[in-house]
């Protein structure tokens, strides 16, 4: 495993995140393809036995049970001291009008319950999940700031904005002298590469460190359009994000599967090293639901993309609308 540090921190974080969104309840939330608690545990356990130290929930998953799950985990295999765990808050947790957002009242109740979760005094990277149109940054900042005055987080990160909204976070943050973000969490891959037009240039300036989601597509960069699998056929989330860009989407595939087939490597490496190369990206967070799926994740470390493979791939791609950031 290759370690890095994480944006302009000392924190030293595996150059492959878990993302705990695959662990939880089917009858819980969204996505009846998740795993419950053994088969959970058993991808855990496999990503520590690989050197992965940093791991990716968030209170919305399975409304809490991914962070009990991780937690439970985290204390029978691990050294606390010794893994980073990120989680996050924004999403709806419950009926009424304070059941969701980044008011202060939501952020001192959602850390604490989220601590009660996972059996941990603190939390390494406390991330705002989005942008909260209905309370005012500087609320926000103020009770994050708090929190890690508190010793409940370590540090903040943020998710899935536009990039004036998140360099007036940090600008509202420095001006009072509050905590700053350290990281951004956005959606990027070989088919969403928005990212490239603002954030990643601010985060580049700003040594910030990305952790970019759903870097395989859902799974689209791993296997033919055709293949359908539990999570492509039922995964709404997915669906909204790229069936309407199918057909642009598709050149890009194939020319991704034609490298993975001359180097006889799976796709899911290719898109992985793609990604990589991209500076600041620090730490992709890789969903898996397979013990294999980490091995292949790992293994695309290794893997050293041509200057003339990159632009291949990249070159079909056409802008797309924005997604994810509501």
């Amino acid at each position: 495993m290759e370690y890095v540090k994480f944006g302009n921190t000392g924190l030293d974080v595996s150059r492959i995140c878990l993302g705990c969104m695959s662990f939880g309840d089917p009858e819980r939330w969204l996505h009846s393809w998740v795993l419950q608690e053994e088969g959970s545990r058993e991808v855990i356990k496999k990503a520590l036995d690989l050197g992965i130290n940093f791991f990716d929930t968030a209170n919305v998953y399975s409304l809490g049970v991914s962070e009990e799950i991780l937690g439970r985990a985290i204390k029978n295999y691990a050294n606390r001291d010794e893994v980073v765990i990120a989680t996050k808050l924004h999403g709806r947790m419950h009926q009424g009008a304070n059941g969701a957002g980044l008011s202060r009242k939501t952020i001192m109740s959602e850390i604490d319950k989220s601590l009660k979760r996972l059996n941990m005094d603190y939390i390494d990277l406390y991330i705002i999940h989005r942008w909260d149109y209905n309370t005012p940054i500087e609320e926000t900042m103020a009770a994050l700031h708090d929190v890690v005055k508190a010793g409940k987080a370590r540090y903040i990160g943020a998710s899935a904005m536009y990039a004036w909204q998140f360099q007036k976070a940090q600008y509202v943050a420095e001006k009072n002298g509050w905590t700053r973000f350290v990281s951004m969490q956005n959606h990027m891959n070989l088919i969403y590469r928005e990212e490239e037009r603002e954030m990643l240039p601010l985060c580049r300036d700003q040594k910030i460190a990305v952790t970019p989601y759903s870097p395989l597509a859902s799974g689209r960069l791993t296997r033919d359009l055709s293949e359908t699998t539990k999570r492509s056929e039922s995964d709404q989330i997915a669906k909204s994000k790229y069936d309407a860009t199918f057909e642009a989407d598709k050149l890009v595939i194939d020319r991704l599967a034609e490298i993975a087939e001359k180097r006889n490597i799976p796709r899911a490496q290719i898109a992985l090293a793609w990604l990589l190369h991209k500076e600041p990206v620090v730490s992709p967070i890789i969903g898996a639901t397979k013990i294999s799926q980490l091995d292949t994740a790992v293994e695309a470390l290794s893997v050293k993309l041509s200057t003339e493979e990159i632009t291949y791939m990249e070159e079909p791609y056409i802008p797309h609308n924005i997604v994810g950031f509501n």
